[in-house]
């Protein structure tokens, strides 16, 4: 039964009606999809279309039955971020004047309400790859060399992970008889190696190194506002899959663990703004993926609290970097600068994004992370909890730090221009006030979690220990510029898990152009003359060349009939 319209429909249909729009329409019209998707999602809390949980939009498949919209308290949760990120990203865009890459964008944030609402793995899947489809095309909107040739690299990747994934969703249909999308059951024998392959299916999208190289490659190559639209919904529509499907699952949490620490050397060296923010992302799902892991309701509540706070302070990083790049041109640190001094409003919002990311007190990521961090330390976890205090100080340093350090203060570039334009402000100025927001009252986000939360975020130990984290990562990230012993930014090529593929797709394309082209120019020039030689001695001699094939079908024939006699000889004989 239908008893709501769905929000990713809402997004869909919307990017649909786009062309239809010229000039001041079009901006108008840009900013009414999300935000009656927005309202769409609260109107659910409110009971408008039932108490959660509910479903509607169920279809049948078959002899099974699709559910497009099973609604809880996990899913709410994610498509209110979704779709709350939504409205003011759209406000960012709405300078661009493109309908593809609009279309292309709302097509991608409704395909992950679509995932985030399937109650079943095939309408999963569906909107799994609808989702891939529409990122590809929000990164090659970057209309250069390198964005087509990173989003050649992200489908591979992303065709691979799919495949991977029907192939554990239809083995796992076939072993329980069930198409519903709740918790995975492992078990053994016949359950076990379909649910492999959808855990790695969901952790490839999750960025999980060594599978992770694709993001870093593909992200920074779009357009400003695609990398924006690609840091919300991708790797955070995987965040609840596994929250769905592999809550508790040991293995989760210890390649989260592994995600907290290992983008932050690639971080700290890159040399891309883009690039840094890319690699600071994959850290930030890794703290979600081992509070899934742990599987506690602290950690869950940790991972879905700040899964939301990280889709809004990331985006307006992003966003940051972009107006940066909108005004310069370039996103490279070694070309950056100074610029406080004629972009303020800019370096403020950055400034609140880079605070939120480091978990500094009165910010977001504050009230969130620590639910995490916590539920390691209460559970026993001694490595789990120092790696992810390790990583907190990483993050500060990189995305704390660093980026805003060498992008508006530090070496003094001599570039002079200005903020960019108002609805960019003004998108960046709403993600700004929502981070504020809930780093100081964080209580309704509390209220949406999954489970009664048991957990106050400004003790004095816990504020104290902050302070004391990122007071110790600022005198090391100081201490090291000044002795030079920091890697200095510089153009380079840093060599990520992709490069032994980059390097087999390399020889592969020479093999390609060179001796398998050349073999088959000459096998077509061959047969091309062998061709010709009989045209030409059919035209002269048109009974010879019949006599001739009389005699060829004839010795074939009997080279058949030969070849049966001494296969029935060989039978009968042994």
């Amino acid at each position: 039964m239908i008893g709501w319209l769905h929000p990713g429909l809402i997004l869909i249909i919307g990017a649909l009606l786009v062309p239809f729009f010229k000039g001041k329409w079009k901006k108008a019209y840009l900013i009414i999809p999300p935000l009656v998707a927005l309202i769409d999602v609260i109107l659910m809390y409110t009971g408008v279309f039932g108490e959660i949980p509910f479903s509607a939009w169920r279809l049948p498949f078959l002899e099974y039955e699709l559910v497009f919209g099973r609604v809880d308290k996990l899913s709410f949760l994610f498509a209110l971020a979704f779709t709350l990120a939504s409205v003011p990203v759209m406000i960012y865009s709405l300078h661009v004047k493109s309908s593809t890459e609009h279309m292309s964008q709302l097509v991608y944030a409704g395909s992950a309400l679509g995932i985030v609402f399937a109650g079943d793995l095939i309408s999963l899947y569906f909107f799994w790859e609808i989702m891939s489809i529409a990122s590809l095309l929000v990164i090659w909107h970057g209309a250069t060399d390198k964005a087509h040739s990173a989003g050649l690299r992200y489908i591979m990747w992303h065709i691979a992970g799919g495949i991977t994934l029907l192939a554990g969703i239809v083995m796992y249909i076939a072993a329980t008889g069930t198409i519903a999308f709740n918790a995975i059951s492992w078990g053994s024998g016949n359950t076990l190696l379909p649910s492999l392959l959808i855990f790695i299916g969901f952790i490839l999208n999750a960025g999980v190194p060594p599978l992770h190289a694709w993001l870093p490659d593909a992200y920074p190559e779009s357009t400003v506002t695609g990398s924006v639209y690609l840091s919300i919904f991708t790797t955070k529509s995987a965040v609840y899959v596994l929250a769905r499907g592999f809550a508790g699952f040991g293995p989760l949490m210890w390649l989260g663990a592994i995600m907290v620490v290992y983008p932050i050397f690639y971080a700290v060296l890159e040399n891309n703004l883009r690039r840094v923010l890319s690699y600071s992302l994959i850290n930030q799902v890794g703290f979600m993926l081992c509070g899934i892991g742990m599987g506690i309701p602290l950690s869950l509540n940790g991972a879905t609290a700040h899964a939301f706070a990280h889709i809004i302070y990331k985006s307006l990083l992003f966003m940051s970097v972009g107006s940066v790049l909108f005004r310069t041109g370039t996103a490279k640190i070694t070309e950056l600068g100074g610029l406080y001094k004629s972009m303020p409003l800019t370096t403020v919002f950055c400034l609140v994004g880079a605070a939120s990311i480091s978990a500094f007190p009165l910010f977001s990521g504050f009230t969130t992370k620590a639910m995490i961090v916590q539920a390691s330390a209460l559970g026993g976890l001694a490595i789990i909890y120092v790696l992810l205090q390790l990583a907190s100080a990483g993050v500060f340093e990189h995305a704390g730090i660093k980026v805003p350090f060498f992008t508006f203060f530090g070496h003094d570039s001599g570039l002079r221009v200005k903020d960019p334009p108002l609805n960019m402000l003004l998108g960046m100025g709403i993600m700004a006030f929502l981070c504020i927001f809930i780093g100081l009252y964080p209580y309704p986000l509390y209220q949406l979690l999954p489970y009664p939360v048991d957990f106050e975020a400004y003790t004095a130990p816990h504020v104290i220990e902050s302070l004391q984290l990122l007071l110790f990562a600022s005198f090391a990230f100081f201490l090291l510029i000044k002795s030079g012993i920091y890697p200095p930014e510089r153009n380079t090529i840093s060599l990520d898990t992709d490069w032994p593929l980059r390097l087999a797709g390399g020889k592969f394309i020479w093999f390609v152009k060179g001796p398998l082209t050349s073999f088959s120019t000459w096998m077509d020039g061959n047969i091309k003359r062998i061709a010709a030689d009989f045209t030409a001695y059919g035209e002269e001699k048109e009974e010879r060349v019949f006599i001739g094939v009389s005699v060829m079908l004839a010795l074939l024939f009997l080279a058949l009939y030969l070849i049966v006699q001494l296969a029935y000889g060989w039978i009968f004989t042994s």
